[in-house]
């Protein structure tokens, strides 16, 4: 076919010209794919990765403006994550909603050549931005495993409707930036794991660090010997713990003045045991408000007791207070200063994690701090009334002797007889000794000494005195008294202890015999032990009483004070003896068992 010159169109005459044309359009295709491929390879950002990929789909597939549409986590929307044009609006949709939402609910490509015919299509961005669509190409963009990751949208074509080679371009680079998305989700849902992982561990670490120290602070606090030796463990390992390199500890005084304490470091001669009014410094700030502090430069901080540090020669470049709360009550606070190492988050000076390390010791030591005041003040309210009842008792073993007393002065009243007369102030120099004996127990006591004395004693002698000073006791009242010396030879206790014993069951002995009656003392030896027997012929032990007849104050009798056995059974425990009664109508046996040998004196 010719035209009206008789010559064929030119693309018929040479058709070599076209072929370039349709071979270059390809051949920068394939260059803008290649590129495409190199940058999903080599571009770890992706939000730059999809810019890319929109600017390079919109030249190859020759279109106006392009837009990639990300399925929300829950599936049910769609938004815009990358699109072009001059306006950069979001775009939201309900998937199910639009050309795009059709396209991730059936996953199913949409070409249509005018998008206002299409009943699908909704023109509200296009009133709103002024923009015109004609075509519109939409694919569905699915992953390796072949999920729905979003919609890859082409607008108006330059030369015409998109073609089926359009399609296949575009489902083409859809599905590499699927691949390139689910890539990157998954690095940035690994980044941020590790980065879960990393502030785990760092949690971890500090957890641990902070268990180690308490746990070292508490070993600290189980060894200490007082009130001061338990505040210098606990700043000293407080210092060690959070690498100061002095400290001290200040507690509130009864009129609300700090003392400090304890001090560690060059100052601690000219800083210890010195009292400062309530709120002095940056420490008496921190009691008073119950607020910790971490101070960088503190001499730059107006609550700084600068004279203070002046006069004692300190100048801290950076500083650490806790208040020492117990309950409701601040007992006072803790000071590190002078930083020797790092902080343990970084290379800079003290952290917040560093205060509450400090908060965390101050609350375990506030607790250990009340506590051993509370041990105190229990420990002399329970001297006190063991005091009170070693007086009581006191009082009541003051009667035997006593009685002894008054027997041998009216005796030396009738006696002429002046050998005689000083055998009576002799025995009554022996009573006068046995009553020193028992208040000197009691002072020794009292200053917390241990007042029992184990000597060698000849068994025949300390019976000899027995029946004397027994024998004294029981005169004109109708009692035969006999000590029957089986074993005669040596044994180890303390005589005056040992003495006063038998005067407490002599005493409760007459008064279960008002009518008189028979008592027997018998000395012998079992084995290694020293054993006595002690026998009256009295009313023996109430029926009442029998369960706890060595505790105080348990007596079976009007008048009585219970303290008698009870002061008994100290001594013998003290001895590591033991005293077993027995009891009936036809009276009362007690045997007493002690070791023969040295072995409770400590030797």
């Amino acid at each position: 076919m010719s035209d009206a010159t008789g010559l064929a169109p030119a693309s018929a005459r040479d058709p070599v010209p076209s072929l370039e044309a349709a071979l270059r359009r390809e051949q920068k295709k394939v260059a803008l794919v290649q590129e495409v491929s190199r940058a999903l390879s080599e571009t770890g950002d992706l939000d730059a990765l999809l810019a890319l990929i929109m600017a390079k789909v919109t030249e190859l597939m020759e279109a106006d403006r392009s837009t990639l549409f990300v399925v929300t986590e829950d599936g049910q929307q769609l938004w815009s994550k990358v699109s072009q044009g001059s306006e950069r609006v979001e775009i939201r949709l309900d998937v199910g909603e639009g050309i795009a939402g059709w396209v991730a609910q059936t996953r199913e490509i949409v070409n249509i050549p005018d998008a206002y015919a299409d009943q699908r299509f909704q023109p509200t961005f296009d009133l709103k931005s002024g923009y015109r669509t004609r075509s519109n190409l939409s694919v569905p963009m699915l992953g390796a495993l072949g999920g729905l990751v979003g919609v890859l949208q082409v607008l108006n074509k330059k030369d015409g409707p998109f073609t089926h080679a359009d399609e296949e371009l575009l489902v083409a680079l859809a599905s590499q930036a699927a691949i390139a998305i689910e890539n990157a989700r998954l690095y940035h849902s690994v980044v941020k794991q590790n980065q879960e992982l990393s502030r785990a561990r760092r949690d971890l670490e500090r957890r641990t660090r902070e268990l180690n120290a308490l746990y070292e602070v508490e070993k600290e606090l189980s060894a200490a010997l007082d009130l001061d030796d338990l505040l210098s463990r606990i700043l000293a390992q407080a210092i060690a713990v959070l690498g100061g390199g002095a400290g001290s500890i200040a507690l509130v005084e009864s009129d609300g003045a700090l003392r400090f304490r304890t001090v560690h470091g060059p100052a601690a001669p000219r800083l210890i045991e010195r009292t400062v009014p309530h709120g002095t410094g940056l420490l008496g700030w921190s009691i008073a408000h119950r607020t910790p502090l971490v101070v960088d430069d503190p001499g730059q901080d107006p609550r700084h007791a600068s004279e203070i540090a002046t006069e004692i020669g300190v100048v801290p470049q950076h500083l650490l207070v806790a208040p020492l709360i117990e309950g409701e009550d601040v007992i006072g606070g803790i000071e590190i200063i002078d930083q020797r190492r790092a902080s343990r988050d970084g290379d800079g000076p003290w952290s917040k994690d560093d205060l509450k390390l400090l908060v965390l010791i101050a609350g375990q030591a506030a607790s250990a701090i009340g506590l051993a005041r509370r041990r105190s003040e229990q420990s002399n309210r329970d001297r006190l009334a063991s005091i009170g009842q070693m007086l009581a008792g006191l009082l009541h073993d003051l009667k035997t002797p006593m009685t002894i007393i008054s027997g041998y002065a009216q005796l030396m009243a009738a006696m002429d007889d002046a050998a005689q007369r000083d055998k009576y102030v002799e025995q009554i120099q022996r009573q006068f000794d046995l009553m020193a004996g028992m208040t000197r127990e009691v002072l020794a006591f009292a200053r917390g000494d241990t007042d029992l004395v184990i000597r060698k004693v000849y068994v025949n002698r300390f019976a000899e005195e027995l029946s004397t000073q027994l024998g004294a006791a029981v005169q004109g009242r109708g009692i035969d008294f006999e000590v029957e010396a089986r074993y005669d030879a040596i044994a180890y206790f303390d005589e005056q202890k040992l003495m006063r014993v038998f005067h407490n069951l002599i005493s409760n002995a007459i008064e279960a015999m008002p009518d008189g009656g028979h008592l027997r003392v018998v000395i012998d030896r079992d084995g290694d032990e020293l054993v006595w027997t002690f026998q009256d012929t009295g009313q023996g032990i109430p029926e009442a009483v029998r369960g706890r007849l060595f505790e105080l104050f348990a007596t079976g009798r009007k008048g009585g004070t219970g303290l008698g056995l009870a002061i008994v059974k100290k001594i013998l425990d003290d001895h590591h003896g033991t005293i077993r009664p027995e009891s009936g109508p036809s009276g009362t046996t007690f045997v007493i068992r002690m070791p023969l040998s040295r072995a409770t004196d400590g030797d």
